[in-house]
């Protein structure tokens, strides 16, 4: 069957129409060649992943300096002035902001105090003779205290400390006090702002007995928890003492 001179001119038209529709809806947001089914991937695209990864980084660090900072940080143990209570090769967890939150480069001034610390915290703190190195030991008298040793006996404002289960006396002698304060201190005063502190293995610990207070400004944070601890005389890990809470 012959096809019309008229059903040609309409069959022409809506070809014509058809491909202008086609060139419309490319550049209206039609669609193009996908880059992943052998089309090259534009720069841009590269810069952006790029870009993703170096803002993930960043981050990433800016969280790590903030919570070391300010929430809390990790230490190593590296002797034993502390024993039983820590022992060489134990790693601790730090609280930072419990005592306050510190501001970096003021000299320890605290923006928001929430608690001081007390009598029996374990703490952190800048040494006061080399203030690049951080000492570990445990609060036993606070600002406005007095403290004695009398033949290894601790006395604070004037009443023998019985309750010092982690207290470890290993050297049976006792130092007579014109050659050394460590078994035997006169009576001291305190001042405000102030701690004396001891090590739990009190015959072989460098406190306050020997180099006096810790300012409350040079305070880093109390001790809390132990997270890892390795035997470095027995190669290998203490597992029992993974997870325990310092008291």
């Amino acid at each position: 069957m012959k096809e019309t001179p008229h059903s040609v001119q309409e069959t022409a038209a809506a070809g014509k129409s058809l491909f202008r529709k086609k060139q419309d809806d490319a550049s209206h947001g039609g669609t193009v060649p996908d880059a992943s089914h052998g089309g090259t991937v534009p720069s841009q695209k590269r810069k952006s992943k790029l870009r993703e990864n170096i803002e993930a980084i960043l981050i990433a660090i800016v969280l790590a300096l903030f919570i070391r900072t300010f929430v809390v940080q990790a230490f190593k143990i590296p002797s034993g002035s502390m024993k039983d209570t820590l022992l060489v090769g134990d790693h601790i967890l730090v609280s930072k902001f419990i005592y306050g939150v510190k501001i970096p480069f003021t000299d320890g001034f605290t923006l928001i105090p929430f608690k001081e610390p007390a009598r029996k915290d374990i703490v952190v703190f800048k040494y006061p003779e080399d203030r690049d190195k951080d000492f570990i030991k445990r609060v036993v008298a606070v600002g406005g205290d007095t403290v004695e040793i009398r033949d290894k006996a601790l006395y604070v404002n004037g009443e023998l400390q019985k309750d010092e289960p982690y207290a470890v006396f290993k050297d049976i002698h006792k130092i007579p006090p014109d050659y050394s304060t460590r078994d035997n201190l006169p009576l001291t005063f305190v001042p405000e702002n102030s701690l004396f502190v001891l090590g739990d293995n009190r015959d072989n610990s460098h406190d306050s007995r020997f180099w006096g207070f810790v300012d409350m400004k040079d305070i880093r944070g109390k001790a809390f928890m132990i997270y890892w601890s390795w035997d470095r005389d027995k190669p290998g890990v203490r597992w029992s003492r993974i997870g325990d809470m310092l008291r």
